[in-house]
């Protein structure tokens, strides 16, 4: 029989399991996502200490625990040591940012898509390829680590963002393989993973789907703390760090060099893994050292060309200390056998033909032309994000919540992403959604995308509230 009588204690949550059919825990954790999935517990809410549920329901601590596990696992609910168990920001959200499928009628601002200008360039490259007699050798498996002259091809393009290494380079089927990779190889279900409390979303479904939970890490000024990740290694128990040094996705923020340094140090003192996701880097014109370079034996390093070249080159480069190497091609040799020995010819081609490097200047001159139609057009409002970022952050009056704006945004066929797809555990996510700048097939197209979004922001506030 429960301890105490809660006839009128205030409890957020309640469950009833007076008709079930399936093992304590696994009904309790069913219940607590359906009224999370229904509503009935919103984003933000904290849920009752374990301990206190048990006695409510009668039943061991240990079913509870299991119940919120499972839930913690499919990022429902987040724990945070000390302060509670509270629903996800994101509960119901979708993390996963497909571009719109179909859609002649939606304007799409909301997946992050380079310009398709070099994409001539490289289909007329291919064909160049396909003359040399030797063509047909490229249908073989590829090497996880590729040829010397490739592995020079790809430092070469580390050169291009201020990066040199001389550590094991591997190869990946694109940048989302790389971490999902990385996380499978290094670490295990139930480890927590430090990261901005604003963090991309396909490190949240990878997470979610490996069973790791996020932390979000304290910031000061848009930048992780060395207090706030010294906090997280000792009393959350980190034992890894994902971020985006350069044109963080979605708040546009670039780390300052000392932030970088810092998390170096502290990786070198805890032993932490860092997974520094570099796929915005190729972007900057301003270089500023990895934090891989202070750190070369804590940090998983991966460049990718596909946000700064073309979607299609699905080919990514991890830089990897010793330490990790074998577990991670382990781990990769298992989700992708190898990777197109095609596709690494071609990309290491382009790089060493300096072709890549033509595809980006083209890139960043259309990008900054895109972020002026933008500065003009949202000129009343703050929009982060410097002119050779792909994408911006619109900070939005306050009449409006990041997923209210989104529904009225693809109602009016103009699709963005609110920051609350993008907030880690229960971190109250600000006013805000990213605009794809160069995801619009033209300029003309995003200038329309950019009046519809304008007309928004000056309606009714009370428009914002219309089902």
């Amino acid at each position: 029989m429960p301890v105490n009588s809660f006839e009128e204690y205030p409890m957020s949550w309640k469950p009833d399991l007076s008709d079930i059919s399936v093992p304590l825990y696994i009904a309790i954790a069913d219940q607590l996502e359906q009224e999370i999935i229904e509503g009935k517990l919103a984003p933000g809410t904290k849920l009752p200490p374990q301990r206190e549920l048990a006695d409510f329901l009668d039943v061991n601590l240990s079913t509870i625990s299991r119940a919120f596990k499972l839930c913690g696992q499919k990022g429902l609910i987040y724990a945070s040591i000390g302060s509670g168990t509270f629903v996800s920001s994101d509960a119901t959200t979708n993390k996963m940012l497909l571009p719109a499928s179909g859609s002649s009628h939606m304007i799409e601002m909301g997946s992050v898509l380079p310009a398709n200008h070099g994409n001539e360039e490289i289909t007329q490259y291919m064909k160049k390829m396909l003359s040399n007699p030797n063509f047909s050798k490229l249908f073989q498996y590829g090497r996880p680590e590729g040829s010397a002259w490739q592995t020079e091809a790809a430092k070469s393009l580390f050169e291009k963002v201020g990066y040199q290494t001389d550590q094991p380079i591997i190869l990946a089927a694109g940048g989302q393989n790389a971490i999902v990779g990385s996380l499978l190889a290094l670490f295990q279900p139930g480890d927590r993973i430090g990261t901005d409390p604003i963090t991309y979303a396909g490190i949240k479904t990878a997470a979610n789907m490996l069973g790791i939970q996020l932390v979000a890490i304290q910031q000061k000024d848009g930048e992780i703390t060395k207090e706030g990740l010294l906090y997280a290694c000792k009393n959350e128990h980190i034992k890894g760090l994902y971020v985006i040094p350069d044109f963080h996705n979605p708040t546009t923020h670039s780390m300052s060099i000392e932030t970088r340094k810092m998390i170096g140090e502290v990786a070198r003192q805890t032993g932490l893994i860092v997974i520094e996701d570099a796929i915005y880097s190729l972007l900057k014109e301003d270089l500023v050292a990895p934090i891989a370079s202070y750190a070369p034996e804590q940090v998983i390093y991966i460049a990718s060309m596909s946000k700064a070249i073309s979607p299609g080159l699905r080919l990514a480069f991890i830089v990897t200390p010793v330490a990790y190497k074998k577990k991670i091609v382990e781990t990769l040799y298992n989700m992708n056998i190898s990777v197109s020995a095609m596709m690494v010819e071609l990309a290491s081609r382009l790089i060493q033909e300096g072709i890549t490097h033509t595809i980006l200047e083209k890139q960043r001159l259309y990008t900054k032309e895109q972020n002026a139609l933008v500065d003009h057009y949202l000129s009343d409002y703050q929009v982060l994000g410097d002119t050779e970022c792909i994408f911006r952050w619109l900070l939005l009056p306050e009449k409006f919540t990041g997923m209210q704006f989104e529904l009225l945004a693809s109602k009016a066929g103009v699709q963005v992403y609110a920051a609350e797809r993008f907030a880690v555990g229960n971190a109250k996510p600000v006013n805000a959604v990213r605009l794809a700048v160069t995801a619009p097939e033209s300029s003309a197209e995003l200038e329309q995308g950019l009046k519809v979004l304008k007309d928004l922001l000056e309606s009714d506030g009370d428009y914002a509230f219309v089902d």
